[in-house]
C-alpha cells in the first residue's frame, strides 16, 4: 500500500500538465487548420491523378481527369478574393474667399458625406496685411473620400492635393489569430480552474488567466483602431485666404488724433508710475546710500594732500644811482 501510495500522481502535477497541454493546444489549433486548409486542394488533385493514372476499369479515365480539373478549377475560382485592407489619408490645401463662410460650408459637405470634423484650428491674424489660414481634420466613410474631396475643392483654388495609402490586411490577420488563440486560451484555463484543488493550483492559474485577459484587451483594441481606421479615412484640410492687394485705406485725422492721446496719456502714465517706483526704492535704501555717501566723503578728505602755503616773496628796492 506504502508504495502504490507513491505511485499516485500529485494534483499540482496533473494541473500542470493539462496547463500546458491546453496552452500548447491553443496556441498550435490556429496554424494547423491553415495548414490543412491550404493542402486539402492539392490532396484532392493528386488524388485526381492517381486516380486517372490508375486506370480502374469501368471508367473513363480521360473524362474523369477532365471532369476532375474543371471541377477544381470552378472551385478554386468560386472562392472569393479577400479584399486589402487599407488605411487611406489625404491632404487638400484650397485658398476660399472667406474662412467663415467657408467653414460652414465644409461643415454642411461633411456631414453630407456621412462624416464629421474632428478638428478645427482657425488662425485670425491681428495685422490685415497677414493672411487669415484655418486647418480642419475631417473623417469621412472610405468609399466617399473622393466624392468628399471632389465637393471640397469647388469651395476655390486647390493649391495642392495627395492622397496616401497603407495598406494593413496583414496586421489585421495577426490580429485575429492571435486573439483567436487567445481566447481558446482563457477557455481552457476556465476548465482547469474548475478542476483544481489545492490554493496554489488556482492562484497559478488565476495568475496565468489574468495574463490571458490583459493580452486579449490590448489585441482587441488595436484591432478595433485598425478597423476604425479602415472603415473612416482622414482628410487634412487647409484653408487661406488671399492675400489684399491694395493697401488699407487711411483712419480719419479725428481718430488718429485719439490714437496719439490715448498713446500719450499711456505713456505719462508709465513715466509716473515708474518714477514713483524709483523713489521707493531709493527711501528704502537711504541708509545704505548715507552710509556708502558719508564714508566716500571721510575717504576722500582723509586721502587728500594739503597743499603747503605759498610763502611770500621779498621784494628788493630798487638800486639808486650813486653820484
Amino acid at each position: 500500500m506504502n508504495r502504490l501510495s507513491h505511485l499516485k500522481p500529485k494534483p499540482s502535477l496533473l494541473l500542470s500538465t493539462l496547463f500546458s497541454s491546453a496552452l500548447f493546444v491553443s496556441c498550435a489549433s490556429a496554424p494547423y487548420q491553415t495548414m490543412e486548409s491550404a493542402s486539402a486542394p492539392m490532396m484532392a488533385q493528386k488524388q485526381t491523378a492517381t486516380d486517372s493514372d490508375s486506370g480502374n476499369p469501368g471508367s473513363d479515365s480521360n473524362t474523369s481527369g477532365s471532369g476532375a480539373e474543371a471541377a477544381s478549377g470552378q472551385a478554386i475560382a468560386a472562392v472569393p478574393q479577400a479584399r486589402p485592407q487599407l488605411i487611406k489619408r489625404a491632404e487638400l490645401s484650397v485658398v476660399v474667399k472667406s474662412i467663415d463662410a467657408s467653414l460652414k460650408s465644409v461643415a454642411a459637405i461633411a456631414q453630407r458625406q456621412q462624416g464629421d470634423v474632428v478638428g478645427l484650428q482657425d488662425q485670425k491674424p491681428q495685422d490685415t496685411s497677414t493672411r487669415h489660414t484655418a486647418s480642419m481634420q475631417i473623417q469621412v466613410p472610405q468609399e466617399r473620400l473622393e466624392a468628399t474631396l471632389a465637393a471640397l475643392a469647388e469651395l476655390g483654388n486647390v493649391q495642392s492635393r495627395a492622397i496616401t495609402v497603407e495598406d494593413v490586411s496583414t496586421q489585421l490577420v495577426d490580429f485575429q489569430s492571435r486573439l483567436r488563440n487567445l481566447r481558446r486560451s482563457e477557455e481552457m484555463l476556465l476548465k482547469i480552474m474548475e478542476r483544481s484543488g489545492s490554493m496554489n493550483d488556482v492562484l497559478r492559474v488565476t495568475q496565468e488567466l489574468s495574463n490571458v485577459r490583459q493580452s486579449i484587451e490590448q489585441i482587441d483594441g488595436q484591432l478595433k483602431s485598425l478597423q476604425g481606421q479602415v472603415a473612416f479615412s482622414t482628410i487634412n484640410l487647409s484653408l487661406a485666404e488671399p492675400i489684399a492687394a491694395s493697401p488699407p485705406a487711411e483712419s480719419p485725422v479725428g481718430l488718429r488724433m485719439q490714437e496719439t492721446w490715448g498713446q500719450a496719456t499711456h505713456s505719462m502714465g508709465k513715466l509716473t508710475v515708474g518714477l514713483l517706483n524709483l523713489s521707493i526704492w531709493l527711501f528704502v535704501y537711504s541708509p545704505y546710500l548715507l552710509l556708502v555717501g558719508g564714508l566716500g566723503a571721510i575717504a576722500y578728505q582723509r586721502w587728500q594732500k594739503p597743499t603747503p602755503p605759498a610763502t611770500p616773496v621779498a621784494e628788493t628796492p630798487p638800486a639808486s644811482d650813486s653820484l
